[in-house]
């Protein structure tokens, strides 16, 4: 099955160049999972030319430091690839950034939030399930990184699981088979805790300690690694 990863951004450079770019941590995170997996990617936010469904067997659209709502021209054309990926009938993963764009091509809404920054290890309560989430969980903690937020999920999608930070935080979509989520399972959390310190001048001091602090705990990364590889499989042709 061939994943085509839509990368729409990249870790700062010095990270970058100890961790790899985002491609890379998925790829990391779900090869080891299906013999079935391969894996291209397209970096439609450098210039590249977006794909089409006949392209890929599934698509994965990465996390990004641009706003879904900034009116670049590859925001317009990752939203459009996500609703022709929906019409065709293949399967899609949003992460962070690819959560909130494909709830904003679906109809939804994304916003800066009041709330400020997530950082570090949240927690989700899940309250929903679907054949994709095994095995089951009532909850997941994981990585985040993000300050907007999707405030109004699109017609007819089903919020799995979310928190009082950020309510809907993991989406199944009418249009599909699609789903997203806000928190990053390709974080290791070193990574998180080095992408947070780097960002520390723009957080408030007691949330950068409390974000770091928090990855000395465990998350479930490798759970939703899972949940993400069955979806994908779930949906092979």
């Amino acid at each position: 099955m061939h994943i085509r990863i839509l990368e729409t951004g990249e870790p700062p450079a010095p990270l970058n160049r100890e961790y790899g770019a985002y491609p890379a941590m998925f790829e990391r995170m779900l090869a080891p999972l299906s013999s079935r997996f391969s894996f291209s990617t397209s970096a439609i936010f450098k210039g590249e030319a977006a794909p089409g469904p006949s392209e890929f067997d599934g698509l994965l659209i990465t996390g990004s430091p641009s706003g879904v709502y900034d009116g670049d021209s590859w925001i317009t054309n990752a939203e459009k690839l996500a609703r022709l990926t929906a019409k065709a009938g293949k399967p899609q993963v949003g992460v962070c950034f690819g959560h909130q764009l494909m709830a904003q091509a679906f109809g939804g809404e994304v916003t800066k939030s009041d709330r400020g920054w997530g950082v570090g290890v949240h927690k989700y309560e899940l309250n929903g399930s679907a054949p994709w989430m095994t095995p089951p969980a009532r909850r997941i903690a994981c990585a985040v990184s993000h300050q907007d937020q999707v405030v109004t999920p699109p017609p007819g999608a089903r919020v799995l699981g979310g928190s009082d930070f950020c309510p809907n935080g993991v989406i199944e979509y009418a249009q599909g088979p699609a789903i997203s989520f806000q928190p990053h399972p390709e974080f290791a959390h070193d990574f998180g805790a080095a992408l947070l310190r780097l960002r520390a001048e723009r957080t408030p001091k007691d949330r950068v300690e409390t974000g770091l602090s928090s990855y000395k705990n465990r998350s479930d990364r490798e759970l939703m690694g899972r949940w993400i590889a069955n979806f994908f499989l779930n949906h092979a042709r």
